[in-house]
């Protein structure tokens, strides 16, 4: 079927925003112009695309079938395009996929480094749950993402490298003096209120997984999107929180790790890139920094 690409770059505009008006200003053409191609599109390919009404624009389901496979299209093209005008610049960019936690307590260091041996390369860090991380990847939107290991949704289209083992632990503070030097079993914790992610996050699906393994039902007190968070509640004794020993604030006294008799597993930081496109000169070269464990 031989369509126009400007086509589908006018869906793909319309489809993002949702908006007519929004795509004509992005795209720097009128919107009757957006319009009549979209109304082409939709004859050439005999299917309606959108929903019109006065007050929005939507997607109908066919529609959104193919923005499921335009998107990382237009991805690619864009990709493609700074690509090429990285190769005659002096810096370049890269695209980073991690969470919040992941940035700041373990990615700080490399792009400090990165950014001092290329000043006039341009970083972009997308921050993103780590299950979230693996769709920017597969839509083409980051260079690579720096993860939490065990991720379901890693697929086989991946490239990955192991760069960081680490330890789970729940921390508390003196509000819970009587489990300092004690060993707690699954269920002697769930007595107490625990602080964890929320369920859109493989840590709380890696808790829950040790939890159900011994025929437990973990219902937490309070669940949340941020480390940072669990830790602050954790220090005014709201509860014990569950998080990755690497964010353990190193100079508070009043905290301490609550021991448990059941033995968590190690997990794991994986950088992982797709194999689809090829890594861009700086990209490869943050890569490198991390060491293989």
């Amino acid at each position: 079927m031989d369509i126009n690409y400007e086509l589908y770059k006018v869906f793909y505009y319309v489809a993002s925003t949702l908006s007519f008006s929004e795509a004509s200003k992005q795209l720097f053409i009128s919107q009757s112009a957006v319009s009549q191609s979209i109304k082409t599109l939709e004859r050439k390919l005999d299917q309606v695309l959108f929903i019109r009404s006065t007050k929005r624009v939507q997607l109908t389901p066919e529609g959104e079938i193919l923005l499921r496979h335009v998107e990382p299209a237009m991805n690619l093209i864009q990709r493609g395009e700074s690509q090429l005008m990285e190769s005659a610049s002096t810096g370049g960019q890269i695209r980073i996929g991690a969470s919040d936690t992941i940035c700041r307590y373990f990615l700080v260091p490399y792009i400090k480094r990165f950014h001092e041996a290329f000043p006039g390369a341009h970083i972009k860090v997308t921050n993103a749950t780590s299950i979230q991380s693996v769709e920017l990847l597969k839509s083409g939107q980051v260079d690579f993402i720096v993860v939490n290991s065990p991720n379901a949704y890693l697929g086989s289209a991946a490239t990955v490298k192991r760069i960081k083992l680490f330890q789970d632990v729940f921390l508390a503070n003196r509000d819970f003096e009587e489990l300092k030097g004690r060993q707690l079993s699954f269920a002697e914790l769930l007595k107490y209120p625990i602080l964890m992610l929320d369920k859109k996050s493989t840590t709380s699906e890696f808790l829950h997984s040790q939890f159900q393994q011994h025929h437990l039902d973990l219902v937490p007190e309070v669940e949340l999107s941020s480390n940072d968070l669990l830790i602050d509640l954790a220090k005014i004794g709201l509860g014990i929180a569950f998080l990755p020993d690497y964010c353990i604030p190193r100079e508070d006294d009043n905290l301490f790790v609550v021991k448990t008799k059941e033995e968590l597993p190690q997990r794991e930081l994986l950088a992982v890139r797709g194999t689809r496109i090829p890594l861009s000169k700086a990209a490869a070269a943050f890569l490198d920094y991390f060491e293989e464990v």
